[in-house]
């Protein structure tokens, strides 16, 4: 299994083929991942454990914003604007197509570079 380290935690791949990769989220209380986007990707979340409050919406200007729990899922189709944050240590699948790559950054708290 890669790990793949962030400044908000970690990523482990569990899987990943031609047709669907899976992922295991860590994201550690009081951070986030970047505002971002998917040109091509679809993706599913599926909390595990933690309160995740996930922002979602068409732009960054219209976000709407829920707390999901152990349990909780939502899909993310292409272009939807989108950010994942701790409110408490939270554990969560991402079920999606295989584009690791296709991510369009739009903030970012950690100063990554938009790809």
């Amino acid at each position: 299994m890669q790990v793949i380290e962030k400044p908000w935690g970690k990523e482990e791949v569990i899987e990943i083929n031609d047709r669907y990769m899976m992922k295991k989220l860590t994201m550690w209380a009081g951070h986030r991942c970047s505002l971002q986007f998917h040109n091509i990707k679809r993706e599913t979340i599926y909390v595990l454990s933690g309160d995740l409050r996930i922002y979602s919406g068409a732009s960054k200007e219209a976000l709407e914003s829920r707390i999901y729990a152990a349990g909780d899922t939502i899909t993310l189709a292409p272009g939807v604007v989108h950010r994942m944050e701790a409110v408490t240590d939270s554990v969560y699948l991402e079920a999606s197509t295989p584009e690791m790559d296709d991510v369009v950054r739009l903030v970012d708290d950690y100063q990554r570079t938009p790809n």
